[in-house]
């Protein structure tokens, strides 16, 4: 059986430390917001480039607070995809605004900014760019919109921990980077995680007090604030993952690079990396129009697949009860041809050519 994530081959490579760092925080009684959440805040942010780094309980809260942090709400309107986990959109609607959906550039599936502009009305307040699957979305053309037309900046980076824009980490360009810390994750947690990252120092102010039911000191609430804080003890297998964290995306784009070569004479589209991107490859996904049939063969074959994501958010009912009605071709077209190929920093070589038989073999 080739494992889909390797998050067991993970914890046996850093067991000795991992446990260490959970004892300590037992041992010394203090659960949460305290020094060791402070440390890997300090200790991200910096990975980041960032002057500031509040961890929260999800990514999902993440995107959610960066949102309210900005001020947007009822009738203002955020620009993103559809092509995406949930809860970028989620983190719209539930904060009363209206997500206007963009379609999506069909080498590297972030957002096209070739499409933004024309989605802009005077209700628009913020772009969302999705960095999807490990691969930056073009922020030079995205920021230079947002400028142009007054537009906060929210980057999901969930699933891009250490992928580069320029040569910088993804995250800094906007106005706040957003980050999930779910335990599959380049950098993942034994349970729920996430953080915001920003350089404004009054929008990490009101971050700090929204994951903290809206107090800056105990029992005095400025305003109407959320559970939403990342706990000590994650924080402490954080702090020990972050150290291993560029180590570990060199190991997913050297097999990366094998996945691609070997596949390089093959009817598979392999993904793309932009001149501007430095993949950190979260997902490797191929397209292929026999999708389904792939996925089955690799199956019966002991190789654990995945499709992230097969209905884009516009087509789930829970938009579609809410009304939405938009036409996305390229998104619609690829959720039918894509499919994520086992991918993680213990994958041996002999995997790597296992998984490339049986992906010729079916196709």
């Amino acid at each position: 059986m080739i494992d889909f994530a390797g998050l067991q081959q993970q914890y046996n490579e850093i067991a000795e430390e991992i446990e260490k760092a959970i004892k300590r925080i037992l041992r010394g009684g203090w659960y949460i917001l305290g020094e060791e959440l402070m440390r890997f805040e300090e200790e991200f942010s910096h990975y980041i480039g960032t002057g500031y780094g509040i961890g929260v309980n999800s990514g999902s809260d993440a995107l959610l607070l960066a949102v309210k942090a900005l001020g947007i709400g009822t009738g203002d309107e955020v620009l993103t995809v559809s092509h995406t986990f949930i809860s970028t959109v989620d983190s719209i609607v539930r904060n009363s605004a209206q997500p206007v959906l963009v379609d999506i550039d069909p080498d590297t599936f972030c957002i096209d900014p070739a499409q933004i502009e024309e989605k802009i009305t005077d209700r628009t307040k913020a772009i969302i760019p999705v960095h999807l699957y490990g691969h930056s979305a073009d922020m030079k053309l995205i920021m230079n919109i947002a400028n142009k037309y007054g537009l906060f900046v929210i980057e999901d980076a969930c699933q891009a921990h250490g992928a580069r824009y320029r040569g910088q980490r993804v995250g800094r360009t906007g106005d706040i980077g957003c980050f999930s810390f779910y335990p599959a994750k380049n950098l993942g947690a034994y349970g729920d995680g996430g953080i915001v990252v920003t350089d404004n120092v009054e929008l990490a102010e009101k971050l700090k007090r929204l994951r903290n039911y809206g107090q800056a000191r105990k029992h005095e609430h400025a305003f109407v604030g959320f559970n939403s804080r990342l706990d000590e003890i994650q924080a402490a297998v954080l702090r020990v993952k972050l150290r291993y964290l560029d180590q570990w995306n060199q190991k997913r784009r050297k097999i990366a690079a094998q996945y691609t070569e070997l596949l390089s004479e093959s009817d598979i589209i392999t993904p793309t990396e932009k001149e501007y991107a430095e993949h950190v490859y979260h997902l490797y996904v191929i397209r292929c129009e026999q999708r389904n049939d792939l996925q089955q063969h690799l199956s019966q074959h002991g190789i654990n697949t995945q499709v992230h994501y097969p209905v884009p958010v516009h087509k789930q009912k829970a938009y579609q009860d809410l009304g939405f009605d938009v036409q996305l071709p390229i998104t619609e077209r690829i959720c039918n041809e894509i499919l994520s190929l086992p991918m993680h920093p213990w994958l041996s070589d002999v995997d790597v050519e296992t998984v490339i038989r049986e992906v010729k073999l079916a196709t």
